[in-house]
């Protein structure tokens, strides 16, 4: 896969003397199971902009969070991250869902959220969100379905994750907040593509599936547009002081 150099916030600086503060809440691939080399694509992008851009990046991942419960910590979470007295996070990435999907006891049971409840916590969340600062959502990844069901109970399949994922996007959409669709982006990339960037588990990444995953995020251009609005406001702060 193509090699993508990490983004500075403009092309003569590349770090600030006050680096932005970001925090990252989800699930499992924020948290980066699955990855024992570079420890997911979050901590993989926090070593990159410590070496590059100097932003400090908080992974807040979780492994089997679901919407409801990363709303229910969002507020703390975020309030105890500015590092600075009086100050908090510039910005959000939020990366939850694929936990909601699954069917529970048999691929036909029932979903582990209902749908409609789903639309209301994610609706919840994102307006939660953007109280606090600018929100970017990363989508879940494709499973592989032939390793159904995970931990003997719970039935990811793609039909049910691409109805959870696309009213996250759709919800995402009406509120302005940018949404990265990796399941789509991954299916593009045929199925056998994707069973090799997953675990033998069939739903987490793997260390080959964390690196695309980094590659996808410094791809999208909503990040860069994100981080530099704030970094011109820092540069002509520190032009006055």
């Amino acid at each position: 896969m193509q090699t993508i150099s990490p983004p500075t916030l403009t092309g003569s600086v590349s770090r600030f003397e006050h680096p932005l503060k970001i925090i990252a809440m989800g699930d499992s691939l924020v948290y980066g199971y699955g990855d024992p080399i570079g420890g997911g694509w979050v901590e993989r992008l926090r070593r990159l902009w410590m070496e590059g851009d100097g932003h400090v990046l908080y992974n807040l991942g979780i492994r089997g969070d679901r919407v409801s419960q990363v709303a229910e910590r969002l507020e703390l979470e975020f309030r105890y991250r500015g590092e600075i007295r009086n100050k908090v996070p510039d910005l959000l990435i939020l990366s939850v869902g694929v936990n909601d999907s699954p069917r529970l006891g048999r691929p036909d049971g029932r979903s582990f959220t209902d749908l409609l409840l789903f639309e209301k916590q994610v609706n919840h969340l994102l307006e939660q969100a953007q109280q606090l600062c600018p929100v970017l959502f990363v989508g879940m990844v494709p499973v592989n379905e032939s390793k159904m069901p995970f931990l003997d109970c719970f039935y990811f399949n793609h039909a049910d994750q691409y109805k959870y994922k696309e009213l996250s996007k759709q919800l995402c959409a009406a509120r302005n907040v940018p949404y990265l669709d990796i399941f789509d982006l991954w299916q593009q990339r045929g199925e056998a593509w994707i069973n090799s960037h997953l675990m033998e588990d069939g739903l987490h990444p793997n260390v080959a599936g964390y690196k695309a995953l980094l590659d996808d995020v410094l791809a999208w251009q909503p990040l860069h547009h994100k981080l530099r609005p704030v970094a011109s406001f820092l540069q002509e702060e520190l032009a006055v002081r």
